[in-house]
């Protein structure tokens, strides 16, 4: 069976002429009654009942015509999108991502994707989770990479891509930093974790608003019955960091970012449940990164064409062991 077969007999079926149905196709109508027959012989039925000149389907024919109109369908829309995505020499992709993703592996994906579509336009637009999403609701962008959960359930669809460890930021050498001088603070517990008590009467370098990672510090310290303390608030992710090397505060950070800082170190951070259930020597609290995009609006094609170079990153990444520390990739290969 061929896809010329299908395409005279959807040809015929629709005028129920052959001759007419030759020269929609410009082709001869000899050629075109040869290939049905072979279609014929190929299905050992009739498709068609030719008595007195009149052209019916038979039933065989009934039932053949919706599937071969949908494999011509589908066999044209893969074509078309094929051609596109092998095409794309201009368009734009508008991308948004946290801080730590844009410090972190997204350089690698944009230089990848950069290097294989080099005439797409990319702009990134780096803020906070809550930011993006508002960005995104709006239509500024195209898709983003969040924070699950998202909050006030925007008409977003998700894609969960990676898992990351959050720890506590606070300045590498003994001795160093206001948190560990402090007479008003005891010296932060040097162990494999900490808990959110430990945050408590220390001073916390703090993200501006619109941070997810603001507003999930500050949740968990209420919730274990404190008010956190500032030192400096309203940084964004290389302000903080640099806050905390020279001694500023501390800060919960996702494992990523310190990458490439000798001066800071990193220690995982549980919740008090999380603690009893998985011990001293458990992971540390993780968050969810997804890539979204709204729910009503069709992606383009350069915006695939990324989505897909992204999800082969990390599989790779995750394969060869490369992902940056505490990060685990959730896309399957």
């Amino acid at each position: 069976m061929q896809l010329q077969q299908l395409a005279y007999f959807v040809a015929v079926a629709e005028v129920r002429h052959f001759t007419q149905a030759a020269e929609l196709l410009r082709v001869a109508q000899p050629s075109l009654s040869k290939q049905i027959r072979a279609l014929e012989a190929e299905l050992n039925v009739s498709l068609f009942s030719r008595a007195r000149g009149n052209i019916t389907l038979t039933p065989a024919g009934e039932a053949l015509l919706p599937l071969a109109k949908r494999i011509l369908a589908d066999v044209d829309t893969a074509r078309l999108e094929v051609q596109e995505l092998v095409g794309l020499k201009r368009g734009r992709v508008r991308l948004g991502a946290t801080p730590s993703l844009c410090a972190g592996l997204l350089a690698d994906v944009l230089r990848r994707f950069h290097d294989t579509y080099p005439g797409i336009q990319l702009i990134v637009e780096e803020g906070g989770s809550r930011d993006l999403v508002r960005e995104l609701t709006r239509g500024s962008l195209d898709m983003a990479l969040v924070i699950l959960p998202l909050h006030g359930d925007p008409p977003l669809d998700t894609t969960p891509i990676l898992r990351e460890n959050l720890v506590v930021a606070s300045p590498a050498g003994p001795g160093q930093g206001a948190t560990e001088r402090s007479p008003k603070a005891a010296p932060l517990p040097r162990r494999a974790f900490l808990r959110i008590e430990d945050l408590r009467n220390r001073p916390l370098v703090m993200f501006r608003p619109g941070y997810d990672l603001r507003e999930a510090t500050i949740g968990a310290c209420r919730a274990a019955g404190f008010e956190p303390r500032f030192a400096v608030e309203g940084g964004e992710m290389d302000a903080v960091l640099r806050f905390v090397e020279v001694g500023l505060g501390i800060a919960v950070v996702p494992s990523m970012v310190l990458a490439g800082r000798p001066g800071l170190r990193g220690t995982p951070l549980v919740l008090p449940d999380e603690e009893a259930r998985r011990g001293r020597h458990g992971p540390g609290l993780l968050r969810t990164v997804a890539l979204a995009h709204r729910k009503d609006v069709e992606l383009t094609h350069a915006a695939r064409a990324f989505q897909d170079t992204l999800e082969t990153f990390l599989v790779e990444a995750g394969l060869a062991g490369s992902l940056p520390a505490g990060v685990e990739t959730l896309v399957n290969d």
